[in-house]
């Protein structure tokens, strides 16, 4: 490689998701396969900082691929959420919103794994944001058995009753397992970088 061409910086990929398991192990599964395929396509993954749950799953599948893990967490949650043991970056900031703004700020995609209000919650905050025009990232929903099906259906109709423009419908895919999320994501680098 020439020293004087720039390396190209390995782009990273935001995982939302819930600091619970919850009922279904396909979640655990896909989790850990999100993780293996951030892993697996070169990307670097950045995430909410804790252990607990599939926020930790997914950590620790790319950790263990060879990826570079980079986790955000609120000094607050340190005790509730603690930080993965080793192989991880962890930086602590002050609250649950610099902590958004730092996950979005230094990713280059989203791919929202089921979970509960606040992985809703940062799922919103980078839909949102799109749809203002402040980055134009893309968002990936793994719809694990359907779980983000009431999801797309509540935003679906808020475009029917007139609260929302139809081009927010654009700015979101739904994928049906984790290596179809990688997939689309994979098509979305192969544009930019």
């Amino acid at each position: 490689m020439d020293k004087t061409e720039p390396q190209k910086k390995r782009p990273a990929i935001c995982v939302f998701c819930g600091s619970s398991f919850g009922t279904d192990p396909a979640f655990r599964e896909a989790a850990r396969a999100v993780g293996d395929g951030i892993a697996q396509m070169g990307a670097r993954m950045v995430f909410g900082g804790g252990s607990p749950g599939l926020m930790g799953e997914t950590a620790k599948a790319a950790r263990e691929a060879g990826t570079p893990v980079e986790g955000i967490l609120p000094g607050f949650l340190r005790d509730v959420e603690p930080p993965l043991a080793e192989g991880e970056t962890t930086e602590i900031v002050t609250d649950l919103f610099v902590r958004k703004q730092q996950m979005i700020a230094r990713s280059d995609a989203f791919i929202v794994l089921p979970g509960g209000l606040g992985t809703y919650d940062e799922f919103f905050e980078v839909l949102t944001a799109a749809q203002l025009g402040v980055h134009a990232k893309p968002i990936v929903l793994v719809n694990v058995k359907g779980y983000f099906h009431a999801l797309d259906a509540l935003i679906r109709d808020t475009v029917k009753m007139g609260f929302a423009s139809e081009g927010v419908l654009a700015l979101y895919a739904m994928a049906d397992s984790a290596e179809a999320a990688l997939q689309i994501l994979k098509g979305n680098f192969s544009k930019t970088v």
